[in-house]
């Protein structure tokens, strides 16, 4: 099967992994040079490394670091109000809960789409070739130099601002504004190891050592936080700072690369504790990103075309799970699309397709609406959440639960058996 993908960000390229580990002729198609990635760190939760296992991914290679636990602490006097470690996510869920640079995962899921020693054909990626029109019912994709490229699948993987989604919902998808906004920035460990005042924050925690230790700084007003945790083997840390922004509206851009400065933040955080508005005068480059939400779009298929990642459901950062169902989705095109014939009919197809959306729809929606609110504060969406929950399943209303639902979900065991149920009713 000849598949086009439609972007070259994680969820593409997972689509890619995916798609090549079941025997298929992949191109992915990207608009930009991936010279310049951007991003901070994000989680790779249980859910993810599941699958990120099973292809071989080398997590060493990619420096990911093992979350092994948190605290939660006042911003203003550094008090630890809560502590705990984690439990062995591996044994209990089949994962690890992983911490990345987003360059550095990116890098290693390139290396596994193109290493022509793994399982199956290496993917193409195109760069600097812009798909600017698609037509699902053909299978036909038109890049921004007027030609035209043919595939018996097309995957949108083209991310928040996607193109491909317009060809299956016919229209560009409303978001709403939450109010919030959160200040991202890197500060290299060794610049803060340095400073004999901050250097013992990178050792708090009920593990005793920095590695893997997750930190929550709260305003007394409950409507600002800071997030710190390490990625790229502990060399850089990572720091989110999530607060209530009214003057966001629904028209404001989501964007990775806007610029904030340092004194901007300190707006918001002045009142945190001096050793906090220390961390944050050592930024260099500091993004900002508003927070708006999307609702579920009613179906992320048509024609050949199908969506994945941010194109079909972008989560929100409350939940951590936007990566992880990128690489679910991968996982579910890689079992879904397993041992097809060599000439494949294009209603095959289509019935593939509406197995993935099957397996997939619910499940991302749940986690889509559940990202609208902390794990702590999870009430507030469960009625929401429920309308895409399995039937007879009740929505997670504590951590614990979280945990279960989030990172005990395995796409590829679901994807296989219901596979094996739809080629014994065929």
């Amino acid at each position: 099967m000849k598949v086009i993908i439609v972007g070259a960000g994680i969820a593409g390229l997972s689509a890619g992994i995916g798609l090549r580990r079941a025997g298929h002729q992949v191109t992915i198609y990207e608009r930009s040079s991936l010279a310049r990635e951007i991003g901070a760190a994000l989680n790779v939760c249980p859910n993810a490394s599941r699958v990120l296992r099973e292809w071989d991914f080398d997590v060493k290679r990619a420096r990911l670091v093992i979350a092994r636990s948190h605290i939660l602490a006042r911003g203003d006097s550094l008090h630890i109000d809560r502590e705990l470690t984690y439990p062995d996510f591996e044994k209990d869920f089949g994962g690890l809960w992983l911490l990345a640079h987003r360059v550095d995962l990116h890098n290693e899921l390139q290396r596994l789409a193109k290493d022509p020693q793994a399982q199956g054909p290496p993917v193409e990626i195109l760069l600097r070739s812009e798909v600017v029109g698609c037509d699902p019912e053909k299978g036909h994709i038109t890049l921004a130099d007027g030609s035209v490229r043919s595939g018996d699948l097309i995957v949108g993987a083209d991310g928040v601002h996607s193109m491909s989604a317009r060809y299956v919902t016919g229209h560009v998808t409303s978001v709403e504004t939450t109010g919030w906004s959160v200040f991202r920035f890197l500060i290299p460990t060794e610049d803060l190891r340095q400073d004999p005042e901050i250097a013992p924050l990178l050792e708090t925690g009920p593990t005793a050592v920095g590695d893997g230790l997750m930190k929550i700084f709260t305003a007394a007003e409950g409507m600002r936080r800071l997030v710190w945790y390490p990625c790229a083997d502990n060399t850089i840390q990572n720091f989110v700072a999530m607060y209530n922004d009214p003057r966001t509206d629904d028209h404001e851009r989501e964007d990775w690369d806007r610029s904030a400065s340092i004194e901007k933040v300190l707006s918001y955080y002045q009142d945190f504790h001096p050793h906090i508005v220390k961390i944050i005068s050592k930024a260099t480059d500091i993004k900002r990103w508003p927070l708006l939400y999307r609702d579920p779009i009613p179906t992320i298929s048509k024609g050949r075309l199908l969506l994945i990642g941010d194109a079909a459901h972008p989560m929100l950062p409350h939940q951590g799970q936007g990566c992880a169902m990128s690489i679910e989705d991968g996982g579910a095109l890689n079992e879904v699309f397993l041992n097809l014939p060599n000439e494949v009919s294009e209603d095959e197809i289509r019935r593939r397709i509406t197995l993935f959306e099957k397996i997939r729809h619910r499940r991302a929606s749940a986690l889509q609406v559940m990202s609208n609110a902390a794990q702590d504060q999870i009430w507030r969406v469960r009625e929401r959440v429920r309308l895409y929950m399995p039937d007879g399943v009740e929505p997670p209303s504590t951590v614990p639960e979280l945990w279960a639902h989030n990172f005990g979900y395995d796409v590829l065991g679901d994807s296989q058996r219901q596979v094996k149920e739809y080629l014994e009713g065929r």
